[in-house]
């Protein structure tokens, strides 16, 4: 086709080839079906084949007659039961002969001058159309460049004509439309009612019609056979003129482009529709993401808060200390009571009994319930997150996924395989959860913390470590009503000593307060920290790819955003200069 085309023809032509080019590679990297690829890549190659004249319509339509009345000669086999059971391809020859060339298609010459310029496509009847037939020919709709759909006067536009228009209709195609047979009304009014229901019904189905004829193939194969007088009655003679008009050369190479660039404009539409619809499903993903990173910090937050005041209990538990201490101090450092003074091992049980008491078991029991809260609220946040994703998998299903699942390769496929992978992976995670066995390692672990600020020494119990860091604060105390009893005659030294003891009391209390927060902390923090690392490096491969794909899919959107522009653009032009 270059051989004979102007500068702004081949310019075009190079942009058509170019934009399509494009759109082909970018299928290629799509989830496009391969009979998608397939259609453009067949347009494609017809940019450099002769043109596609395509004839649709029923078998009793009279398709295998009007061609014959069309090239002037017999060379289709005519009949009232259907007679083209496979796809004809009219092309020029020296000699007509019929030879199969592929799988339900024969090739027919024949040395006819339309034919050395446009291929003629010859479909089985749409309502007598084997499967494998109804493949083929729907094949041909997406690389023909001109549709002719032939209907007959006495049963026009049938439920298979609808349905096969539809399809001509999807791929953007020219269609011409020929009411066959309109020799066998009985008036010109009959047939003006025929033409416009036809019409009518066409537009109503499928938008644009190019033109609508009728006309006699029967009077036409007679007038061309010797008969010229019923040529005008044939009605041939307008569509023949249409037809040559609108092929001639510059017709035949506008319809040559717009044929490929209606296929690429309909499968740019097409993959812009699902890349909106995956990009509308992953931005749900980024949702569920979010959700769950919310849910993170809110259960951060919940925890920091409920922990602070489970450490208040902590403290609560010293400071009634403190007080039943200062209280012991008030009624035994006075006159009254320096005999009792005098026996330090009394003081010494009395301090222990009415100060110490059970606070170290109380200490012991706050702290396991700190364990177990924190172990129940890690295995309940475990849990969120695997019914999260759970309501997502399910979601995913009843959105996009048909009776035979998606196809591998898809998105569809593969974020399911990973959400089902992490699904899993959540899952085990909470059917293998020991509770014990967590409690026991992070009692052990507040235990070594509490070891490690001098408290207690190594191999006790946490239990043991807390009653031993208590119990050195009696032990230093009573260091202290020692001196007292040394120094019984001094009535000054009472209240001072009194005094002292207090304070000691508050000190050891306020290290001992200070060392068990501390630690404690310094243990719930790190448990958080592993409990979240955990869970987000559960959630991450899912997050990574939601994150990848819709990048990915996002860029795909800008340039077939751009493609459809420029395709449109194209289509603008050549139908501006027609």
């Amino acid at each position: 086709m270059e051989n004979i085309l102007n500068s702004d023809q081949e310019e075009l032509l190079k942009r058509t080839r170019d934009v399509l080019g494009q759109l082909r590679d970018i299928l290629a990297d799509t989830t496009a079906p391969p009979e998608d690829r397939t259609a453009l890549a067949e347009s494609i190659r017809q940019l450099d084949e002769l043109f596609l004249l395509v004839l649709a319509g029923e078998f009793n339509s009279g398709k295998s007659s009007f061609i014959n009345a069309l090239v002037g000669q017999p060379l289709l086999v005519e009949g009232v039961t259907p007679t083209t059971s496979q796809i004809y391809l009219l092309k020029y020859g020296d000699k007509a002969e019929q030879k199969p060339v592929e799988k339900g298609v024969w090739e027919q010459t024949a040395p006819v001058d339309i034919l050395k310029e446009i291929v003629i496509v010859d479909t089985p009847g749409t309502n007598a159309i084997l499967r494998e037939h109804e493949a083929l020919t729907a094949e041909f709709i997406p690389r023909s460049d001109l549709v002719l759909f032939i209907t007959s006067a006495d049963r026009p536009f049938t439920e298979s004509e609808r349905n096969f228009l539809t399809q001509i209709r999807d791929w953007g195609k020219k269609i011409i439309l020929v009411v066959n047979k309109v020799d066998i009304l009985a008036s010109d009014a009959e047939k003006e009612q025929v033409i416009a229901f036809v019409t009518n019904s066409a537009r109503n189905l499928v938008g644009d019609v190019q033109a609508v004829y009728a006309v006699s193939s029967k009077l036409a194969k007679e007038a061309k056979a010797g008969n010229p007088r019923v040529w005008p009655s044939s009605g041939f003679e307008p569509l023949e003129q249409y037809i040559y008009e609108t092929l001639d050369d510059d017709g035949r190479f506008r319809l040559k482009l717009l044929n490929p660039l209606g296929v690429g404009h309909k499968l740019v539409r097409k993959q812009l529709d699902q890349v909106e619809n995956d990009l509308a499903f992953l931005q749900e993903d980024r949702q569920l993401l979010d959700d769950i990173a919310g849910q993170m910090t809110y259960y951060s937050d919940d925890m920091q808060r409920n922990f602070k005041a489970r450490l208040s209990e902590l403290n609560s538990i010293l400071f009634e200390m403190e007080k039943r201490g200062n209280e012991f101090f008030d009624d035994m450092i006075r006159i009254a009571r320096i005999p009792d003074l005098v026996r330090a091992k009394n003081v010494e049980r009395a301090f222990e009994e009415e100060v110490v008491g059970d606070t170290p078991q109380q200490l012991e029991r706050r702290v396991s319930e700190l364990i177990d809260w924190m172990v129940e609220q890690d295995l309940r946040q475990w849990t969120a997150v695997a019914d999260h994703l759970a309501q997502r998998r399910d979601d995913q299903r009843n959105r996009i996924v048909g009776e035979g699942g998606p196809r591998e390769g898809t998105l569809a496929y593969d974020r399911q395989r990973l959400i089902d992978s992490i699904g899993a992976a959540t899952r085990r995670a909470i059917e293998t959860y020991d509770k014990d066995r967590e409690a026991e390692e992070m009692a052990e672990s507040a235990r070594t913390a509490v070891v490690n600020t001098g408290l207690a020494g190594v191999g006790v119990t946490l239990g043991v470590a807390i009653a031993v860091a208590a119990h050195v604060v009696w032990l230093d105390v009573t260091g202290v009503l020692a001196g007292v009893a040394a120094a019984a005659l001094g009535f000054l030294i009472l209240p001072a000593r009194r005094r002292k003891a207090k304070q000691e009391l508050s000190e050891k209390l306020a290290d001992l307060r200070g060392k068990l927060v501390s630690s404690l902390t310094e243990q719930f923090d790190r448990e958080m920290r592993r409990g979240t690392q955990r869970i987000e490096d559960t959630v991450a491969p899912f997050g990574r790819f939601v994150r990848a794909e819709y990048d990915k899919i996002d860029q795909q959107r800008n340039h077939l955003d751009e493609l459809e522009a420029h395709v449109i653009g194209l289509q603008a032009q050549l139908k501006r200069d027609a």
